[in-house]
């Protein structure tokens, strides 16, 4: 039936009938089995000479004049030789990939990926740093879809630029398999980091840095000038003294003491044994006293929550460390000090040991590495006295670098055997 489609006819439409309207050639209005009336558009594709049906919507949710002035738009894309459904279909798409693009962030990948791979790793606060401090605030809006590859080359200089080539790679590694993470989930996204955009080699990639004697007295120079967090300097103090990685240190809790040892458990160490530090009285001298407002009888040692949880603002606490530093040798009239990092006093507190005639066999043990060959079975409390003896000749040496002889020769003190 041809009619003026309206609201009246429509309401009186049986399941199964149908009106073409009389104004508009294809526009209709059909009653389904369901009771609900659809309103569409019919038009033969130019193209194909196919005949098309374009939804326009139904009885309730949209009006007949309405539906009508919809056929009529399709209409004349169809006489401008264009196809209104695959328009729509496109449009469709367009709007799916607008609202996947929205979900899926650089912001959101991270967020998932930590939580399905990162977290529990050893080393899975490291990760997290290095995306919170490099990644998030360059790129974590930006939607993964959208990622060229000169936003990531972008974001390596920058890293850099601000923290070393290093650095720079560390990130580049992390992201990556954020990235291959979640290529495999995502059939749409394509990782855009390729080969070649690493900042160094990896012959320099093996770091060998450790610190002269004078680098040693500017550090330890400018961490007394350090105000803010006040646990930084006897944590910084303890990577060289005790020789440990940044997180055996900053982690460092009470109940890991045990008399006169501390015992860094295997789930914090890199070769996952326990590893035992006698505590020295340099050593037991950066522990400090219980914090104020620490409830319970057991603390993080090096903590800005009055012990409740361990050190973790590195990146901006090692900033304002290497700013003193340059101003302290900037007013010497002495150049700028090479760049270096946390870790690296633990490869100094070696090289010192040697220095003070450490057997280096117990040296090797001190941090925390297993002697193998006829030695390989691993006994936490073997040698306790042999690494009593090479830390307090390590602080013996450390000391007398800090406060050397009027002649400025620095004799060899406490060494150990």
């Amino acid at each position: 039936m041809q009619v003026k489609i309206s609201k009246t006819q429509v309401d009186r439409l049986s399941a199964g009938q149908m009106l073409a309207d009389k104004e508009v050639k294809g526009f209709v209005a059909r009653r389904l089995n369901s009771g609900a009336v659809s309103y569409g558009f019919r038009y033969r594709d130019k193209s194909t000479g196919k005949q098309r049906w374009l939804g326009l919507g139904l009885h309730g949710s949209i009006t007949p004049d309405e539906a009508r002035d919809l056929a009529k738009k399709a209409a004349g894309e169809v006489a401008d030789k264009k196809d209104p459904q695959a328009e729509l279909q496109d449009s469709r798409a367009e709007a799916k990939r607008e609202k996947l693009v929205a979900a899926n962030t650089v912001n959101v990948v991270l967020d998932a990926f930590e939580k399905d791979h990162v977290d529990g790793l050893r080393s899975g606060d490291q990760v997290k740093a290095a995306f919170t401090n490099h990644v998030r605030p360059r790129i974590g809006d930006k939607s993964i879809y959208d990622l060229k590859r000169s936003d990531i080359i972008t974001m390596l200089n920058e890293i850099k630029a601000e923290s070393g080539p290093v650095m720079a790679d560390r990130v580049l590694a992390h992201v990556r398999k954020a990235f291959n993470w979640q290529m495999v989930q995502d059939d749409e996204f394509k990782s855009p980091i390729v080969r070649g955009m690493a900042k160094t080699k990896p012959k320099e990639r093996a770091r060998k840095r450790t610190l002269a004697d004078d680098e040693i007295r500017d550090v330890w120079a400018a961490l007394e000038q350090i105000e803010q967090p006040a646990c930084y300097p006897r944590y910084v103090k303890s990577l060289l003294l005790a020789m440990t990685r940044r997180n055996e240190s900053a982690r460092m809790h009470t109940d890991e003491f045990d008399g006169d040892l501390w015992i860094i458990p295997g789930a914090r160490s890199k070769n996952k044994q326990d590893h035992v530090i006698p505590l020295t009285p340099a050593i037991r001298g950066l522990v400090g006293e219980k914090p104020a407002g620490c409830n319970g009888n057991s603390w993080f040692v090096f903590s800005t929550t009055h012990g409740a949880k361990p050190f973790s603002g590195f990146s901006k606490a090692k900033k304002e460390l290497d700013r003193v530093v340059a101003k302290i040798r900037k007013a010497e009239g002495r150049a700028p000090m090479k760049q270096w990092q946390l870790h690296d006093l633990r490869r100094t507190g070696r090289s010192l040991m040697s220095r003070a005639k450490v057997d280096a066999d117990h040296a090797e043990r001190c941090m925390g590495h297993v002697i193998g060959g006829v030695r390989e079975t691993y006994d936490r409390y073997e040698y306790l006295e042999e690494k009593r003896k090479a830390f307090e000749a390590l602080a013996g040496l450390v000391e007398l670098i800090l406060n050397p002889p009027a002649n400025n020769v620095i004799q060899i003190a406490g060494a150990a055997k």
